[in-house]
């Protein structure tokens, strides 16, 4: 805490709260308050309901524009619609860095992040303790105009009440810096993990429909670590993956689609897949 306040006092920015500005609002999704809360809201509303009722510690969601791969990331936080009197208070959220050159895994150096749904608070004392591991930095630039973590915030913003947030930017990293990072504010029922990452990208429609099969295999068996070919964000699943072996959770698909079954055309599509971690049974779940 003495660091970030020290950082401060050099940038004379003491007092007054550093906002990282929504990037791809317009864009990625709509800019305009009214016109976000209703596609939100529609997305969820499509999801058929189920009979899962537990609130998963873990999702992995994709984050292309939300025409492309909302309809999936919608069937994960769908599973948080039960979860607004939840115990959930914080959700640490951990992507590829697209936008910049990270070596390591880059924390934003900032109060608050922005959407057109309002605002939401860093957790400053877990990213404090985040910033004193190994290859971990401080590094604005790495999220200033990244996508893969802002798209997530309206979803979680709709289906969550009051929450803070841990967001991480990974780059030249393994999956065991993944694990130690996400270990380290893991907690417990107050704590949700979300990893974003779309799966295969620009294959022709039926052989990336054959690609993202086995990506998912892997991912739900949990037997090898992904390369960047099969998700953009592999490093990030990894470190889940080994994390959720550890504390017993097992990786159930939501939904896996591509762009050629959502809005797009198939000559070259990007594929799109929603998990939930939960706690497994005795005949499921990951093999050693």
């Amino acid at each position: 805490m003495e660091a970030m306040v020290q950082r401060k006092q050099m940038m004379g920015t003491v007092g007054i709260e550093q906002i990282r500005r929504a990037a791809v609002a317009g864009l990625f999704y709509a800019s305009d308050v009214h016109t976000l809360a209703a596609d939100v809201q529609h997305l969820l509303d499509n999801v058929p309901a189920t009979a899962d009722r537990g609130v998963p510690k873990a999702l992995i969601v994709p984050h292309a524009g939300y025409l492309y791969s909302g309809p999936v990331a919608a069937h994960a936080y769908a599973r948080l619609r039960g979860a607004r009197s939840s115990a959930i208070r914080r959700v640490v959220l951990i992507g590829p860095a697209h936008r910049a050159y990270v070596r390591g895994i880059a924390l934003p150096d900032v109060d608050l992040f922005e959407t057109p749904l309002g605002r939401v608070a860093l957790d400053a004392e877990a990213i404090h303790e985040l910033a004193q591991l190994p290859g971990i930095m401080f590094d604005d630039a790495a999220h200033a105009a990244e996508h893969a973590l802002e798209v997530q915030l309206p979803f979680l913003q709709t289906v969550l009440e009051d929450f803070t947030l841990v967001p991480m930017a990974v780059g030249e990293a393994s999956g065991d810096d993944v694990a130690a990072a996400l270990e380290c504010v893991w907690g417990d029922d107050e704590t949700l993990v979300v990893v974003s990452s779309d799966l295969s990208h620009y294959h022709p429609y039926r052989d990336a429909r054959a690609i993202d099969a086995r990506t998912v295999a892997h991912i739900v068996a949990g037997t090898r670590d992904l390369e960047d070919p099969e998700a953009c964000g592999a490093t990030s699943i990894n470190g889940l993956i080994r994390c959720a072996r550890s504390q017993r959770l097992a990786a159930k698909l939501l939904d896996c689609r591509n762009s050629g079954d959502t809005a797009g055309e198939r000559s070259r599509v990007v594929g799109y897949a929603a998990f939930a971690f939960e706690p497994r049974g005795e005949t499921e779940g990951f093999r050693a």
